[in-house]
């Protein structure tokens, strides 16, 4: 499932050859897993099997140049990411079937229609259209474990974190961690400070919007926001420079406190910057 910005998007006419994409993970514990899932995952684990995001991607990329191209995988992944924290194991589904379904549907909302048709044949996307409506009878409830951002990270998404939780390793991972409890209590908190004030409603319903789908998710999980694919688009010290969630923070605090005018040249200023990210979508 890919995110739209918290600011309007430009016309999109192409994609890059490679999804320069970021990502928002959740990690349930093994409790939150039925059988006989719950014992998959254990075994999964056990073994040491889960990949990496890189092999994700690379699996992701073979099915595109497939002839002819494969639009959602015919069958769904039985791979995860896996995280130990305290003792207790966590796991975050790739379900790239219902991914590929959900990334399908919103397609036609970017791309024009001949761009559409040439890229991926209306038969197969009313098959695929088919097959996921017979699908979710069976399965009304289901979600995904993770989100995707393309060339852009949404604002919204660092609301959920913290600045000391930035996690960086040059040249191999930008990221940032948090429990579920501390992700949802600093959404409800920004969410309450953003309603009360005007010419922010954008970003308070996209925050609705990620708070209803973190509800899903058992209270003992953890959230990941992963700069993904964006760590090898962007220049290394403009990555180490990085610290847009506790940018995004201090905007609401200033907010909070009355501030609207160095709240708002905050949030103008972290917009801009995102924007300039986004628009290398389209640069040759």
């Amino acid at each position: 499932m890919s995110e739209s910005s918290d600011l309007p998007l430009p016309s999109a006419r192409s994609a890059p050859t490679v999804p320069y994409a970021s990502y928002l993970r959740v990690y349930e514990p093994l409790a939150a897993f039925a059988e006989p899932e719950r014992t998959h995952w254990s075994d999964y684990a056990r073994r040491g099997a889960a990949p990496s995001a890189q092999d994700e991607l690379r699996r992701s990329l073979v099915d595109l140049v497939r002839v002819p191209v494969v639009g959602v995988p015919a069958h769904e992944s039985a791979d995860a990411f896996t995280a130990v924290v305290d003792g207790v194991l966590l796991v975050c589904p790739w379900r790239t079937r219902l991914r590929g379904w959900l990334a399908l549907e919103e397609l036609v909302e970017w791309f024009p229609r001949p761009v559409l048709d040439a890229a991926l044949p209306p038969g197969l996307r009313r098959q695929a259209a088919e097959d996921y409506e017979r699908w979710r009878e069976r399965n009304p409830d289901a979600r995904p474990w993770i989100r995707t951002g393309v060339w852009q990270i949404p604002l919204r998404w660092f609301v959920l974190v913290a600045d000391e939780e930035r996690d960086y390793v040059a040249g191999e991972r930008l990221r940032y961690r948090t429990p579920m409890v501390q992700a949802r209590r600093r959404l409800a908190r920004a969410l309450r400070t953003l309603r009360a004030a005007e010419g922010y409603g954008m970003l308070a319903d996209g925050l609705v919007e990620v708070g209803s789908w973190l509800e899903e998710f058992h209270p003992r999980s953890m959230v990941e926001l992963d700069y993904g694919g964006l760590l090898h688009a962007l220049p290394a010290d403009r990555l180490a420079a990085d610290r847009s969630a506790g940018d995004l923070a201090a905007g609401i605090a200033a907010l909070r406190a009355g501030d609207t005018e160095g709240a708002t040249e905050v949030y103008v200023e972290l917009a801009e910057r995102w924007r300039a990210v986004r628009e290398r979508l389209f640069a040759n």
